[in-house]
């Protein structure tokens, strides 16, 4: 057995172990779904609601092991059959520049994952979101998501793609450092502007007019001293009954952002209890420790590929005789798993410690009871599993249950 084939086994044996874990954990996960609630949640749901709740939580458990089944199959074959090469030579057939193979290459994969994933995609949103009343979009909104989408994606996932490309070809040995250093101050340009610049293009968002609201707001700002010039409704409602808040950007370009069925669905209060716990992710740092964790991680994953991408054996393992940058960063891409798989779990863990500070904030500066309420509301109005296993929460919750939140902010144990 050659080098190229014991590392096109690892890569499928990565992908089928992925797969299985997943179907394990949402076997558990169902199994579980069925213990009686906590008392303190038994008050949620009437009998009927949680035969919905139930039945929401079975169709999507279903529909996750089809598409994640259809995927994995489609991966396989794929390489099993040598297409990453097959659309390589597509790429160098179109054009030698380095480049614009990598354009091609990943446009093409990007286009032909995207199209197949649309049926799957239309039939998640049209039938089973309907089906439990959560869909509000209609089609002529679909199609506009889809093809700005694919604008966005264009011209942004194609610049951001050139310069890498252009740096591995350009500069080789820092190759990792030009890039850490552009897509770091590409995500920094976004975070900064992204309700200003991506949003408009798919909602609208208007101030919120004063009242009640607004000034139960503006009074808790003044309070914990966190200065904010605008309060932002955003129109979620056009597409879905789920309710979100959240504020996005730092320093003097902080901006709140409500969508407008959480006002629908929360009391004035409850939304400034929601409100004052992204602020104390912003007191507690968590914002800021998040970037630089991500700006650390980032530079990580770059200088391992620039390590990777010159050795041919692994473009070898793809069906390609050369080192080949997209190539390369493919099987990169799929090697990585296992180790995205760990780095996943513990910004997990990370991220379910800050939310209980975040909680803990909102409790002593505002009131722990309108937050619990307002969780217990988002619960119901979301159909969300009450009783998750503790198996799946450990892999794929970025925040603790809602029980888990309830007993951390009465002082419960957990």
């Amino acid at each position: 057995m050659t080098i190229e084939t014991i590392l096109l086994t690892v890569i499928i044996a990565i992908l089928v172990g992925d797969y299985v874990l997943e179907r394990v954990l949402d076997a558990l996960n169902a199994r579980w779904m069925s213990h009686t609630p906590p008392a303190e949640l038994q008050d949620l749901y009437d009998p009927e609601k949680y035969r919905q709740q139930q039945s929401y939580q079975r169709v999507t458990n279903r529909f996750g092991f089809l598409t994640s089944t259809f995927s994995l199959i489609l991966v396989v074959i794929f390489l099993l059959f040598h297409g990453f090469a097959w659309l390589h030579g597509l790429a160098a057939q179109f054009s030698s520049h380095g480049i614009i193979q990598a354009l091609v290459f990943f446009g093409v994969l990007w286009l032909a994952q995207d199209v197949l994933s649309i049926p799957f995609d239309l039939y998640q949103t049209f039938v089973i979101e309907q089906r439990f009343g959560f869909n509000t979009m209609d089609g002529k909104t679909y199609l506009s998501d889809k093809l700005k989408g694919w604008l966005l994606t264009i011209v942004l996932g194609g610049a951001v793609l050139s310069g890498i490309a252009w740096f591995y070809y350009q500069t080789k040995e820092l190759f990792w450092l030009y890039s850490w250093i552009s897509v770091t101050a590409f995500s920094l340009f976004f975070t900064l502007f992204y309700s200003n610049l991506i949003v408009p293009l798919f909602n609208k968002q208007t101030t919120l007019e004063s009242g009640e609201l607004k000034t139960a707001i503006e009074e808790f700002s003044a309070r914990v001293d966190f200065p904010v010039e605008e309060v932002y409704v955003l129109d979620g409602s056009k597409r879905s009954t789920k309710a979100n808040a959240y504020f996005t950007g730092f320093g003097a370009k902080k901006r709140i952002v409500l969508f407008d069925t959480l006002i629908k669905d929360l009391t004035a209060q409850e939304v400034v209890a929601v409100l004052a716990h992204e602020v104390g992710h912003y007191k507690k740092k968590h914002t800021l420790q998040g970037m630089m964790l991500s700006i650390v991680q980032t530079g990580v994953i770059f200088y391992l590929l620039s390590l990777f991408l010159d050795h041919a054996v692994f473009c070898r393992a793809l069906g390609v005789d050369q080192a080949v940058f997209h190539v390369g960063l493919v099987a990169f891409a799929l090697l990585y798993g296992p180790i995205s798989l760990v780095t996943g779990l513990l910004m997990h863990l990370w991220s379910r410690h800050n939310e209980y500070q975040a909680d803990a904030f909102a409790a002593q500066h505002h009131d722990a009871d309108c937050l619990i309420s307002a969780l217990k509301k988002l619960s119901v109005n979301h159909l969300s599993n009450l009783t998750p296993h503790p198996a799946y929460v450990f892999f794929h919750y970025s925040h603790p249950s809602l029980y888990q939140r309830m007993c951390a902010m009465k002082g419960a144990t957990r």
